[in-house]
């Protein structure tokens, strides 16, 4: 059993930066990858990135790339999500996930798929005004 505490969010302006963090009750380092994902009202949960263990492989949403980064840190059990030149459609609330230690590296598009992970965060608000 993995569970995952985030931290961070709230209301910022647009253009405006924004960090969110994840904190396992597991070693990272035993974990083959984590994942962040949205949700804005009326609609579906949407993958933003995703990280390994090693923090050598991420993978961005095209809507976020060159704006959000991912990061982790294994010494404090952290994925970082720092989000910044944030707009209006990046409002939403954002979770973190965490595939099963016992499942294998995801592959290809799994680490972008929901169903791959898991374990998840309670979620934060993240509201970006005009």
């Amino acid at each position: 059993q993995v569970q995952l505490v985030q931290s961070g969010g709230g209301l910022v302006q647009t253009g405006g930066f924004l960090r969110l963090s994840c904190t396992s009750s597991r070693r990272t380092g035993t974990n083959y990858a984590m994942g962040w994902f949205r949700q804005a009202p009326g609609k579906e949960r949407e993958f933003v990135a995703s990280i390994n263990l090693s923090g050598t492989i991420t993978y961005y949403a095209d809507s976020v790339k060159g704006r959000f980064t991912a990061s982790i840190d294994n010494t404090k059990n952290t994925v970082d999500l720092l989000m910044v030149n944030l707009r209006t459609e990046d409002t939403a609330v954002y979770y973190c996930a965490v595939v099963d230690p016992g499942q294998p590296e995801p592959s290809g598009s799994a680490w972008k798929t929901s169903t791959t992970y898991t374990y998840w965060g309670q979620g934060t608000q993240v509201t970006v005004s005009s």
